[in-house]
């Protein structure tokens, strides 16, 4: 299992609600975390078969930034 951390632009509760469908969908995701306390909102990512590129791309879908840490 590898543990991913990237720097977002999800920056509030409405955020997380529009980024949750698109996380949770990708079958590779094992569990995911979004940090809103930090200044930098760390979306941690659980995933034993998915590289940065691939959840990068899963988060712009729903319309954010995630630019690995």
């Amino acid at each position: 299992m590898n543990t991913l951390k990237f720097k977002t632009n999800i920056n509030c509760g409405g955020c997380l609600s529009k980024v949750t469908p698109f996380l949770n969908e990708e079958k590779n995701i094992k569990k995911w975390d979004v940090n809103l306390e930090s200044d930098d909102r760390i979306l941690t990512v659980e995933t034993s078969d998915l590289t940065e590129e691939e959840v990068k791309k899963t988060v712009q879908k729903a319309g954010f930034k995630a630019e690995a840490v």
